[in-house]
Formats: structure tokens, C-alpha cells, sequence
């Protein structure tokens, strides 16, 4: 069957779904909305079901692939929530350090999908590593529904010191050059900006659709910036101008591309909001963002 894409389903619907996505409506405030798209034998249960993530049919990189190395280990994160897992994907055949990413996940916890990224990285000669936020709560259950409202539990400002840590922790690997990126999607985003304003020496930056931070935090980043953001994303988008502003006056290096016709997500390719062209465009210049300031 073909996978359906965000022009199947009308606007206001994916609008809908957003808010459901991000907490701003429940499960069954999602259900009852959307019950006057459910037409013809669809119900509403049916159209939440076809908008939600199919990790199996996005995967591009076997957990077992023999050109890489996974795991699964804990980091130190002592003004945080004292220990934090993540997942790490690096080169099978690798000679010497490389260059590492730190991969943030959506406001679900460290799901398949954003292994699955953390090891596509690793095919590009990477060390990835994606952090799971969750962890103090268990770590992802496995469930978004789940995960959704286990994010909502967390202390935000334990976490914000987790995301720092790991960023620490992934520099002072062996196998890492001690020049290192992150790439975050939707909250993800947001820790990307954040991170940019927390470390100094961070070789370089990539926000997917995330909160900017606050203006005054502008003058704070020293990385350089690769912004991405969907055309159709007026929760995000509308914060950006007072913040690109504040970067042109500290003089911060950045590169911002809005993806005409897009939908929040369009780089995740789980769900029908991803979009094909406009994820391998904005994947293409983040690898090649990555390469350039972050190695030599």
C-alpha cells in the first residue's frame, strides 16, 4: 500500500494533530476533533492511526548492520538527573577519532527513529550519539502515547543539565576528535539552540523546526548555525525574526532555509508529514555542514 503524505490530509486536521503531538490536546480531544474528517467508513481512531509514526517502514539502518557499532551505555550527569542513557553509533571500520554528533530526539524520548538517525550519521563516519531525556522516568516505554505524558513529568531544568552533560561526555570519548555537533528535531530543535548558547566551543549547530531561545541569548552562541524550518509551521516560525535579528547583531554565523509547502516534521520520515524532497535537501546540507566544521 502507498504510504500517505500530508496533501491526503486536510489542514485544519494536521493542525489538529500537531496540537496532539505537542500536549496542547489529548488523545481524546484529538479523537473528538478530528471525528468530522472521519468520512467515508474512515473513523477517527483509523486517522490518527495513519498520521502516527511506522518505525519499520522508515528504517534505513539495521540495529545489526556489520558497517557499524551500536550500544546502549549510561553518562554522568551530576547537576542533572545523575545518570542518563544513551545510544552510540560509530563506524565499524573507523582507524582513528572522529568527529561526533550528539542526536535530539522529539518530546517522545529516544524512539527508533531517532536511533535510526543516530546510525544513518554513523554510515557518514560519524560518532552519533542520542541521549534519552526519559531516562529518569525509565527511558522510553515504547508507546508514544506513553511517552508523551512521561515527558510531561520530567524537570526541565534537570534535563537541559543532562543534554549539556552528554555533550561532555561525547566530546571526551576516545574515539572522538573532541570536535562535536548536534542535530535536534522539533524539541530537539530547541536543545540544539539551547546547547549553541551553553558551549563555547560547540563545533556546530542544526535545529530542526525548534524553539529559538530568547533574544538576549543571541550573543551567547559562538557555533556556527544550520536552521531549518517547515513553511507550514506558524508555532515555530513565529518567534524567528526577533531572534535572527539578535544573531545578525552578535554577529553569529547562520545559515536559515524555509522548505516551501512543508509540514512541522517534515524531516521525520515515519509519518505521512514527511516530506521526500525537502528532508533529503535539508539531510544533504546538514551532512555537508557537519563536514565542513567539523573536520581538518
Amino acid at each position: 500500500m502507498q504510504r500517505k503524505t500530508a496533501q491526503d490530509f486536510d489542514q485544519e486536521l494536521l493542525i489538529l494533530f500537531d496540537a496532539y503531538v505537542h500536549g496542547a490536546l489529548d488523545r481524546r480531544g484529538f479523537l473528538e476533533r478530528a471525528q468530522k474528517f472521519a468520512v467515508g467508513g474512515v473513523t477517527a481512531t483509523m486517522l490518527l492511526g495513519a498520521l502516527s509514526p511506522n518505525f519499520a517502514a522508515a528504517q534505513q539502518v539495521a540495529p545489526t548492520d556489520p558497517r557499524i557499532k551500536t550500544e546502549t551505555l549510561s553518562y554522568p550527569s551530576p547537576n542533572g538527573s545523575g545518570s542518563v542513557k544513551g545510544y552510540l553509533a560509530r563506524p565499524a571500520n573507523a582507524t582513528g577519532p572522529l568527529p561526533a554528533i550528539l542526536v535530539v530526539h522529539e518530546n517522545r524520548g529516544l524512539n527508533p527513529h531517532i536511533e535510526d538517525i543516530a546510525r544513518r550519521l554513523a554510515l557518514d563516519n560519524f560518532v552519533a550519539f542520542a541521549p534519552d531525556a526519559l531516562s529518569p522516568l525509565g527511558g522510553y516505554p515504547g508507546d508514544e502515547d506513553k511517552a508523551r505524558e512521561l515527558f510531561a513529568k520530567l524537570d526541565q531544568t534537570k534535563t537541559t543539565e543532562d543534554f549539556v552533560a552528554a555533550a561532555n561526555f561525547l566530546k571526551a570519548r576516545p574515539e572522538v576528535t573532541g570536535k562535536i555537533g548536534v542535530v535536534g528535531f522539533c524539541y530537539g530543535g530547541g536543545v540544539a539552540h539551547m546547547l549553541s548558547t551553553r558551549l563555547p566551543d560547540l563545533g556546530a549547530a542544526v535545529p530542526f523546526y525548534g524553539n529559538q531561545p530568547a533574544p538576549t541569548e543571541a550573543a551567547k552562541v559562538k557555533a556556527p548555525l544550520l536552521v531549518h524550518f517547515a513553511e507550514v509551521d506558524e508555532r515555530i516560525n513565529a518567534a524567528w525574526p526577533g531572534y535572527e535579528a539578535a544573531l545578525k547583531a552578535a554577529g553569529v554565523r547562520y545559515t536559515a532555509y524555509k522548505y516551501p509547502a512543508t509540514q512541522h516534521g517534515f524531516n521525520n520520515d515515519t509519518t505521512p508529514r514527511f516530506d521526500a524532497a525537502a528532508a533529503k535537501l535539508a539531510w544533504d546540507r546538514t551532512l555537508a555542514f557537519f563536514n565542513q566544521n567539523l573536520r581538518g
